[in-house]
C-alpha cells in the first residue's frame, strides 16, 4: 500500500511540474499550423528554426475583431540554420528571437515550399493581470515581523588604549 501511495504522488508531481513546452515540425506538404491562444492566456515561443526552402517562414498573429489593421501581422522569422546558396544565404547562423503573444488571438504558420520548419512554444494562463496598471489583480500581502527582545540602540563607547599615530 505505501508504494502504491508514494508512486501515486510521484506520479501527480511529474504531472503537474512536467514540461509545458510543446514542439512541432511543419513539412512543405503540410497544412497551415493555427493555434488558438485563449483571451485568459498568452503564449511563449522560444524556438522559430528553418531548414532550407528559399522564402523566410513567418509566425503570422491573427487578432479576432482587430478590422482597422488588416486583423493580422507577422511577428516573428525563421532562423535559417542551412546555409543554402541564394538571395537567402547565410555566412552565419542567425540568432533566434523570442516573442510572446497575448490573447485571444490565432497564431498562424504557413509551411515553405522545399523546408523544414521546427516552432517550440508554451501556452500558459494569464495569472496575474494586475501588474501595474491598477486595474485589479493581486495586491501585496503585509507579512509582520516580530522579535522576542525590544531592540537596543547602541551608545559609542571611548578607546581607553591610546594608539600612536604616524607621522
Amino acid at each position: 500500500m505505501r508504494f502504491f501511495l508514494a508512486a501515486f504522488f510521484i506520479a501527480a508531481a511529474a504531472g503537474a511540474f512536467g514540461n509545458p513546452f510543446k514542439s512541432k515540425i511543419i513539412s512543405s506538404n503540410d497544412s497551415v499550423v493555427e493555434i488558438t491562444v485563449p483571451g485568459d492566456h498568452f503564449m511563449k515561443i522560444t524556438n522559430f528554426t528553418q531548414d532550407g526552402g528559399t522564402d523566410r517562414a513567418v509566425v503570422e498573429v491573427v487578432l479576432p475583431g482587430d478590422t482597422e489593421n488588416g486583423g493580422s501581422t507577422n511577428v516573428l522569422t525563421a532562423a535559417r540554420i542551412d546555409f543554402s546558396t541564394g538571395a537567402n544565404a547565410q555566412n552565419s547562423p542567425e540568432i533566434s528571437n523570442r516573442v510572446t503573444i497575448a490573447g485571444p488571438a490565432i497564431v498562424k504558420i504557413k509551411p515553405i515550399v522545399g523546408a523544414k520548419l521546427f516552432i517550440t512554444y508554451k501556452k500558459e494562463r494569464d495569472e496575474g493581470s494586475g501588474g501595474g496598471g491598477g486595474g485589479g489583480g493581486a495586491s501585496p500581502t503585509v507579512i509582520p515581523i516580530f522579535s522576542p527582545t525590544p531592540g537596543v540602540t547602541p551608545t559609542p563607547t571611548s578607546n581607553p588604549f591610546i594608539s600612536p599615530t604616524p607621522f
